[in-house]
């Protein structure tokens, strides 16, 4: 059985697309349909059922993945057996990641494991918090880094750093040390999507405050917390946010950061993995190590 054959195979079943696939691991389609049908040749069974434009795991193809994983992570364990040093290791890591640690705390942890394995190539995508946990569900990425937990029998979540919210203003509007939540009901406010783990905190604090959201003068919900940043600057309106991410812009005077009475809630960012997912060697290797790589 080729290795490489059921390399393409995992990744067709990751993707749910043979087109995607193919633009993954640098391959033409029709490559990766050759790989494919040299499988289904050599097993004579079918590991596909071509529904639509949808290609759907067979009863067969479910249990080829789970060997192909499995197969993999051996091969992996092999060449690194046989390596001098573990720097030589190769391989890619998916990486689904929220706003902020996007943003603060990924490239930070990948600097520091390329520092160990510098033939390793990251794919990061960034998601609400939502999103994050979903696609680390559904095993489209290997894990995810965000700011907010999902309760689900299969995720397992790796505490790696503990921040709080802070308040944010242009430079432009004037307010003195720590403020009230009430004194600033009546100000327009930018807010994170509602997917966010920011936004769930917010409305958290605002429940136990006993604040309808109604009661806040929301112009807009923006997903890049970027762009909501550039809101805030600009005077549109004023928001809360991550102390991580509005610590730098205050620090350079772009806008103004200011804590909130009362509001003492802390966060921590996670790492998230799927158990039910055979992770590679790498994969393995980068969520073992995480809090050391923050």
């Amino acid at each position: 059985m080729d290795l490489h054959q059921l390399y393409v195979f995992t990744k067709v079943v990751e993707h749910k697309s043979f087109s995607k696939a193919a633009d993954d691991i640098f391959l033409s389609q029709s490559t990766v349909s050759s790989h494919i049908q040299s499988l289904e040749k050599m097993l004579n069974v079918n590991l596909f059922d071509r529904v639509g434009r949808d290609s759907i795991l067979t009863p067969h193809g479910e249990r080829l993945y789970q060997w192909a994983l499995k197969l993999l992570l051996i091969k992996d364990q092999a060449l690194l057996d046989l390596k001098e040093g573990m720097t030589e290791l190769r391989g890619a890591i998916r990486i689904a990641a929220s706003s902020v640690p996007g943003q603060f705390l990924v490239p930070k942890m990948v600097k520091h494991f390329r520092e160990q394995y510098p033939e390793v190539t990251f794919h990061i995508n960034q998601s609400s918090s939502k999103l994050v946990a979903e696609k680390v569900l559904s095993g489209t990425v290997d894990l995810g880094i965000l700011g907010e937990k999902y309760e689900n029998d299969k995720l397992c979540y790796i505490p790696l750093l503990k921040e709080k919210l802070v308040l944010i203003t242009s430079n432009q509007v004037e307010l003195k040390g720590p403020v009230n939540i009430h004194d600033i009901l009546n100000y327009p406010f930018v807010m994170r999507n509602a997917n966010s783990g920011t936004n769930a905190i917010l409305e958290r604090f605002l429940k136990k405050s006993k604040i309808t959201k109604d009661k806040l003068t929301i112009i807009s919900y923006i997903d890049d917390g970027q762009s909501l940043m550039q809101f805030v600057m600009q005077d549109i309106g004023i928001s809360i946010i991550s102390e991580i991410a509005a610590k730098e812009y205050a620090n350079k005077k772009m806008l103004r950061m200011h804590k909130i009475n009362e509001f003492d809630d802390e966060r921590y960012f996670y790492l998230v993995y799927n158990i039910n997912k055979t992770q590679s060697l790498l994969s393995k290797l980068f969520i073992e190590g995480a809090a050391e790589l923050v």
